[in-house]
């Protein structure tokens, strides 16, 4: 008989439209690799809903706040079953952009320089020179990003506007001019490098998933040691926070000024048509519905009630 898998999706966080998107396509996968599937589109009753059907493994599609911070971790771990992608510390640390970079640089691997402040602060003066990046401290896929240009006379007014929906922490970040460059890990394997270009302003949003909103060069077209230290980079990230599963970790290289930086890793990348980590699984011979399979069969083992990990 086929073992039973919840596919979590949607969610009621900005990325839900992408959410749906990559569940729906886990959950394609898994049926023709013969298991039963139950596709959730995770609200606030996840508890009840995860109770009444009892499934044996859960498959999280969930992206950025709630579905990545680890407040539906907690939910799985108390719910007691296998579940996919990393526990409530190393997603709550990663979605935390200030406080996983801290943890980052004690292993020695490069952030952009950044100061966290409240985001009237950051509507009010320029808090480093322009250019600079202004960032929610805690979303995810470029959710409210906005790239203060050279020469600004003033910061993004849109920071203090009260319908502001995207948190009260403000990460202002040094601009690191260059190119951009992601790599996914596969549990203990960094896989290849991606050298992404936006056909939008920045790599946004809209880039990430619209189609046509961005070209992949895979793999990328940089030198050797280069291509090694980002390789080894994105796998020590993955490491020193704990992460399990896939994670996919974003970087910046100047290659003028020789200076490679990392932005940020993803506990729960994108899994749709033109995600990222799917695509470089394949480069390297890792079709779509193994690559979903390998991530069903090597869950993150739930903590029981006496703190002691299961199985």
């Amino acid at each position: 008989m086929s073992r039973h898998i919840a596919v979590l999706l949607g969610g009621p966080g900005p990325e839900r439209e992408v959410s749906l998107a990559s569940g729906r396509a886990c959950a394609d996968a898994l049926r023709r690799k013969g298991w039963q599937v139950s596709e959730i589109d995770a609200g606030h009753d996840l508890a009840a809903v995860l109770d009444a059907l009892n499934p044996d493994i859960i498959f999280n599609a969930l992206h950025g706040v709630w579905g990545e911070d680890g407040r539906v971790q907690g939910i799985l771990d108390t719910f007691g079953k296998p579940y996919t992608h990393s526990g409530v510390a190393a997603s709550a640390l990663a979605m935390d952009k200030h406080r996983a970079k801290a943890v980052l640089e004690m292993v020695g691997i490069q952030c952009p320089k950044s100061v966290l402040v409240s985001r009237f602060e950051a509507a009010k003066k320029h808090i480093l020179p322009p250019p600079y990046v202004a960032k929610p401290n805690a979303q995810g896929s470029s959710v409210g990003v906005v790239i203060v240009r050279e020469g600004a006379k003033r910061p993004p007014i849109i920071l203090g506007d009260e319908k502001w929906p995207y948190g009260e922490e403000i990460l202002i970040e040094e601009y690191i001019p260059g190119r951009e460059l992601t790599v996914a890990v596969l549990g203990d394997r960094a896989l290849t490098v991606t050298e992404i270009n936006p056909n939008t302003a920045f790599y946004d949003y809209e880039a990430k998933y619209a189609t046509g909103g961005s070209e992949h060069i895979i793999p990328a077209d940089i030198p050797i040691r280069i291509e090694k230290l980002v390789l080894k980079q994105a796998l020590a990230a993955h490491q020193a926070l704990d992460c399990r599963g896939l994670t996919r970790s974003d970087f910046r290289y100047d290659e003028k000024n020789n200076v490679l930086r990392l932005l940020e890793i993803n506990t729960q990348p994108g899994m749709t048509a033109t995600s990222l980590a799917p695509e470089q699984a394949d480069h390297v011979g890792i079709v779509f519905d193994d690559l979903v399979q390998w991530m069903a069969e090597n869950t993150h083992a739930p903590y029981d009630t006496a703190g002691k990990i299961e199985g």
